[in-house]
C-alpha cells in the first residue's frame, strides 16, 4: 500500500477540498494500492469536525468551511490504528499466503473488542476508521471496512469488501470465492462473524441480492468509504462543504472509472448533482440511468436501489408517469426474493412509496380536470398493478408475510381513482407456466407496458386460451354459479336458505323453463355460448394496449375484480391480506443452485 507519501506530506495542513482531493488522487494514481487507513480517517476527520454537535450549534451550514487538519492528527491516528493491529495479531508465519478465515474473525474480534457498547449502532458518522479511533464506534459498514483496511495493513492483499445494498462482508482467498460474515445484522447475531454467507433460506433474501453483491477492488473500497460519508447535519440540513467534497471525490473517482461497477454510488453522485449541478457534467438523470444500467449489466438486474434512486428523481420533479415506470422495475427486482425480517431497510422503502408517494400523486392528479392526468393513462394503471404483483411474489415462499391491511387501504383507494374504461384498456394476462428463475433481461419487444426498464415480465399479446372470466366460472359448481347469476337480480328464499326446501328465489316455484328454473336455464345458456365462443379463432388483443403478466398468486385471483365496473374494495383488500395465499403452490426460489453505506435521504 501507498501509506504517507512525502508528495502526500506535502499537502498539509489540509486547508480546503481541493487538497483533500488531491491525496485521495495521488493515492489512486499511486503504483501502490490506496492506503484505506489512511484517506478513511481522512476522510472522517472532515465529515466528524464538521457534523459534530459544537459545530452545528455554533455555525449555519452555509457559513461552514473546511476545517485545518494538521498532519500530526491524522499521523498519530493512523499509527494508532496499526499499532492496535500489530500488537494483537502475529502475522509471521503468514506472509505472502492468502489469508485465512481464522485470521480474518481475529481481526474481527479486535475491531469489536475495542466498541463502546453504549451508543446506537446505526447512528450517522460512525463509519470511519477516525470515528473507531477518537471515539470507539463504528456502524455496521464501518466495522466490514475497518476488518479489511485492518488486513491490509497487516500484508494482506486478497481481503476485500463485499456489499449488498443493506449488508457488508469479506471476500478473501487465492481466488476471492471465500466469504466471511465480520459485522451484525440485527439482534444476535454477533456470533456469525468469521461464518460463511448466508446461505439456504438466509440466501434467497434481499439482504444477500442473490449471490451478486459489488465485490470490491482496492479502488472500488476507496469509493464504497466515499459513498459512505454523510453530510447529514439533522433531518432537514446538511454540512454544504461535506456535500460537496462527497461529490467531488466521486466525480475523481467516476472519472478513473471505478463508479462503473457500483450502481448505489452512482446513484448517490446523482442524488448529490440533482441538489447542486456540477457545470458541464452529465445530469443526474443520466446518473441514474447509468445505475440500473450497471445492476443490470454486472448484476442480473438485482440491485433494487437504482430503481428507487430514479422513481425519487422523477417523483421530485412532478414525472409521475415516469415514476410509476420505476417503481414497478423496483417491484420486479424484489420479486425474485423471499421476505425476511433482515430486509427492513428495503420494506420501509417499498412500504413509503406504496402509502405515501403513491396515495400524494393521487391526490395531486385527481384534483384537477388535466387532461394529461396520469389517471387517464393505462400504462400507468398497468404499471401500478406491476408494482404490487411484485410486491405480493415477494411474499410468496416466505416465511414472513408482508402484506397487511396498512398496504392494502392505499391500495385499493388508488386503484378506484382509475375509471373503469382505463382499467379496461390495460390486457392483463395471468401467469400459466413457473416463472423462469433465469431473470435476464430479454429483448424489448415495443409493444407492452413492460418493455420500459425491467422487460424480462413483458408480452405482446394474450396466450391463446379462455378468457380469465370463463376460467374463473369454470371451475363452479353449476348450482353455485346458478346462484351467483341470479342474486343479482332475485330476492333470495330463506326457506331455501334455512332448510334447503323450495326454490332458491322468492317465486321460483312458479316461474318454470323447459322444466329448469329461470337461473339454471341461465347457467345452460352461458355454457352454450362459452361453447361457441371456444370454436372461434382467437383474436390477438389490440396491441397499442398496454400489456401486463400477473405471475403471484393472489394478484392473478384478483384479475376480475380489478377489471370489474364497479370495484369491490372490501373484496379486494380481503384478498390482499389472506395469509393462506402466502404458501400457494410456490417453489422456494435458489433451489437449483442457480451493508450497503447507509443511504442519505435527501428527498
Amino acid at each position: 500500500m501507498a501509506g504517507f507519501t512525502e508528495r502526500d506530506k506535502a499537502l498539509f495542513p489540509l486547508k480546503g477540498i481541493g487538497s483533500v482531493v488531491e491525496i485521495f488522487k495521488n493515492q489512486l494514481e499511486s503504483n501502490f494500492e490506496p492506503d484505506l487507513t489512511l484517506l478513511s480517517i481522512i476522510a472522517g476527520a472532515v465529515e466528524n469536525t464538521l457534523t459534530c454537535r459544537s459545530t452545528r450549534i455554533m455555525q449555519v451550514p452555509e457559513q461552514m468551511s473546511l476545517p485545518i487538519i494538521e498532519l500530526a492528527t491524522i499521523e498519530t491516528l493512523y499509527h494508532k490504528f496499526h499499532a492496535v493491529l500489530n500488537g494483537s495479531v502475529d502475522v509471521s508465519d503468514h506472509k505472502n499466503k492468502p489469508c485465512t478465515r481464522e485470521l480474518i474473525k481475529k481481526v474481527s474480534d479486535i475491531i469489536w473488542s475495542t466498541l463502546t457498547r453504549s451508543y446506537y449502532k446505526d447512528r450517522a458518522h460512525l463509519q470511519s476508521l477516525y470515528s473507531l479511533m477518537t471515539g470507539n464506534k463504528l456502524d455496521c459498514f464501518g466495522v466490514a471496512f475497518a476488518v479489511v483496511a485492518g488486513c491490509q495493513a497487516l500484508g494482506f492483499a486478497d481481503v476485500h469488501l463485499a456489499l449488498s445494498e443493506d449488508h457488508a462482508w469479506v471476500v478473501f482467498g487465492e481466488h476471492g470465492t471465500e466469504t466471511a460474515e465480520v459485522t451484525w445484522h440485527g439482534k444476535g447475531n454477533e456470533d456469525k462473524r468469521g461464518q460463511e454467507i448466508g446461505k439456504g433460506v438466509s440466501a434467497r433474501s434481499w439482504l444477500y441480492v442473490n449471490n451478486k453483491p459489488v465485490v470490491c477492488t482496492r479502488a472500488m473500497e476507496v469509493v464504497a468509504l466515499v459513498s459512505a460519508i454523510n453530510p447529514s447535519l439533522d433531518a432537514t440540513h446538511d454540512a454544504s462543504e461535506v456535500a460537496t467534497l462527497q461529490q467531488e471525490l466521486l466525480w475523481l473517482l467516476y472519472d478513473l472509472g471505478h463508479l462503473s461497477r457500483y450502481p448505489m454510488a452512482i446513484g448517490n453522485l446523482g442524488d448529490l448533482e440533482e441538489i447542486a449541478p456540477t457545470p458541464g457534467r452529465v445530469p443526474c438523470s443520466v446518473l441514474f440511468q447509468e445505475a440500473i444500467l450497471s445492476s443490470r449489466t454486472y448484476y442480473n438486474n438485482q440491485h433494487v436501489y437504482p430503481y428507487t434512486y430514479q422513481g425519487g428523481y422523477f417523483y421530485r420533479n412532478k414525472m409521475y408517469k415516469e415514476a410509476f415506470e420505476s417503481w414497478a422495475n423496483g417491484s420486479d427486482v424484489i420479486r425474485s426474493y423471499n421476505y425476511s425480517r433482515d430486509d427492513e431497510e428495503i420494506y420501509k422503502e417499498f412500504l413509503e412509496i406504496a402509502n405515501e408517494l403513491i396515495p400524494y400523486i393521487m391526490k395531486i392528479e385527481s384534483s384537477g380536470f388535466s387532461a394529461n392526468t396520469i389517471l387517464k393513462k393505462p400504462e400507468c394503471f398497468a404499471n401500478l398493478l406491476r408494482f404490487y404483483d411484485g410486491i405480493c411474489q415477494w411474499e410468496e415462499g416466505s416465511a414472513t408475510p408482508v402484506l397487511h391491511i396498512g398496504w392494502a387501504k392505499p391500495l385499493v383507494n388508488t386503484i378506484s381513482k382509475f375509471d373503469a374504461d382505463v382499467r379496461a384498456q390495460v390486457n392483463i394476462v395471468c401467469e400459466a407456466e413457473p416463472v423462469n428463475e433465469d431473470k435476464s433481461i430479454n429483448k424489448t419487444n415495443g409493444n407492452s407496458v413492460n418493455c420500459f426498464n425491467n422487460n424480462n415480465y413483458c408480452i405482446s399479446e394474450e396466450p391463446k386460451n379462455k378468457t380469465g372470466d370463463q376460467e374463473t366460472k369454470e371451475n363452479l359448481h353449476p348450482s353455485i354459479e346458478a346462484l351467483t347469476a341470479g342474486c343479482s337480480e332475485k330476492i333470495l328464499n330463506p326457506e331455501y336458505l334455512l332448510q334447503g326446501g323450495g326454490s332458491p328465489f322468492m317465486g321460483g316455484d312458479e316461474e318454470k323453463t323447459n322444466g329448469m328454473s329461470p337461473s339454471t336455464s341461465k347457467v345452460q345458456e352461458k355454457k352454450e355460448i362459452i361453447e361457441k365462443e371456444e370454436e372461434k379463432p382467437i383474436d390477438i388483443p389490440d396491441k397499442s394496449k398496454p400489456t401486463i403478466i400477473l405471475h403471484s398468486q393472489k394478484m392473478k385471483e384478483l384479475k376480475g375484480l380489478l377489471l370489474a365496473e364497479k370495484l369491490n374494495t372490501h373484496a379486494i383488500s380481503l384478498h390482499l391480506t389472506a395469509q393462506s395465499q402466502v404458501q400457494i403452490g410456490k417453489k422456494s426460489r435458489g433451489e437449483d443452485g442457480n451493508v450497503r453505506p447507509k443511504r442519505t435521504r435527501r428527498e
